[in-house]
């Protein structure tokens, strides 16, 4: 079966910068379209950023030029570079796979991790 394992959150000051990493496996990496979403306390779930196997991507206003959706660099692992990040990006950010572009229905969930951006 597809699992999705997120990791690379944490605590960060206003103005600084994190990478996720989501590692794949039980399917043919960059077959799908796959996406990170994020869902802050109180909010509805959110999609951030998205991308397919030709490496077309697609971004949430929110996060145009800071955030940076990328699968070239390794065979199974999708990324999302966070520059900038404000108090606003805090939220849990999900990993997810094989959707309906770009932040529509998604077949395939990480279990998410903990972004926290103080002031």
């Amino acid at each position: 079966q597809v699992q999705l394992v997120e990791s690379g959150g944490g605590s960060v000051q206003s103005g600084g910068s994190l990478r996720l990493s989501c590692a794949a496996s039980g399917y043919t990496y960059n077959t799908y379209y796959m996406a990170w979403f994020r869902q802050a306390p109180g909010k509805e779930r959110e999609g951030v950023a998205a991308i397919d196997s030709d490496g077309s991507t697609s971004y949430a206003d929110s996060v145009k030029g800071r955030f940076t959706i990328s699968n070239v660099n390794a065979k199974s692992t999708l990324y999302l570079k966070m520059n900038d990040l404000k108090p606003e990006d805090t939220g849990m950010y999900f990993c997810a796979a094989d959707g309906d572009w770009p932040f529509g229905e998604y077949n395939y969930w990480g279990q998410g991790t903990q972004v926290t951006v103080s002031s």
